[in-house]
């Protein structure tokens, strides 16, 4: 049996020190790859701030599919992130352009 003292919180080890995610894949496909699939996995099994409730309940329903359960809204997304790098730069160029025609 188990002492008290022993199954304390800081005594817990957690299974996976690296692998996270990814080890379910054990030691196969290469630990770049592996680090590389358990950045997008995370990314993709997160939740994320709807910008129409302001709720954290955007999950990805599949590829480029985002949905808030809170105000039932369904959003396209990159797919595994809800926001890409180069759709944020496209809103930021269109937003540019159209202050650069009203001045």
């Amino acid at each position: 049996k188990h002492c008290a003292a022993c199954l304390s919180p800081a005594m817990v080890n957690k299974r996976t020190k690296k692998a996270g995610i990814t080890g379910k894949y054990g030691v196969r496909y290469g630990a770049s790859l592996r680090k590389t699939v358990k950045k997008m996995e995370i990314s993709q099994h997160a939740t994320y701030t709807c910008v129409f409730c302001g709720k954290d309940s955007i999950k990805r329903v599949a590829t480029g599919i985002w949905h808030c359960k809170a105000c039932k809204k369904t959003v396209a997304g990159g797919a595994y992130t809800l926001n890409t790098a180069q759709a944020a730069q496209v809103r930021s160029t269109i937003r540019r352009l159209r202050e650069g025609t009203e001045v």
